[in-house]
């Protein structure tokens, strides 16, 4: 349990910290202080250690983001793929293939990119852009996929235990 709890914590500073970085305030706060580094400048005779104070401070600064920026990156690709993933599994007509591409080799993926190059010319040779994506061609698609779908076990289990569900309450 601890563990969760520490994660949990991390995860939760590190989306606030993502969310507070990225924020108008913060710009306007980091300009704040290099005006008034700028500023102060004439006063500490633009000395070695007024120098030090902004290039300590930046490094810092940029090391740490590096790693906050990564975080939330990692995150971020994370929950894209996975949504890409379930509308890849949940169309009829994608390949499952496609599921978790992040986990081939860059060659496997180059020669993925090229077949679908060449599909994307194949589409470009089409002289109507709306006949092959037409509200109706989607539409019928649409109806297609349910009525499928209503005749596969898991949908037809599900609608029973929910039928017996509300007959029982």
């Amino acid at each position: 349990m601890k563990i969760k709890k520490k994660k949990n914590y991390f995860e939760r500073f590190a989306n606030w910290a993502t969310i507070a970085t990225g924020s108008s305030a913060a710009f306007i706060t980091a300009a704040g202080l290099i005006i008034v580094w700028a500023v102060t400048g004439p006063i500490f005779n633009y000395s070695e250690t007024w120098q030090l104070i902004i290039n300590t401070g930046t490094t810092v600064v940029t090391f740490l983001m590096v790693f906050l920026i990564q975080k939330s990156q990692n995150k971020d690709s994370k929950a894209i793929n996975l949504k890409l993933n379930e509308i890849l599994a949940s169309h009829q007509g994608a390949s499952n293939r496609m599921v978790n591409l992040e986990d081939l080799s860059e060659k496997e993926l180059d020669h993925l990119h090229r077949f679908y190059v060449q599909l994307s010319n194949l589409a470009e040779e089409e002289d109507d852009l709306t006949c092959t994506h037409s509200i109706d061609a989607a539409k019928e698609n649409h109806n297609a996929k349910l009525t499928s779908y209503k005749t596969k076990p898991h949908y037809v289990n599900a609608r029973k235990q929910k039928d017996t569900g509300k007959q029982s309450k």
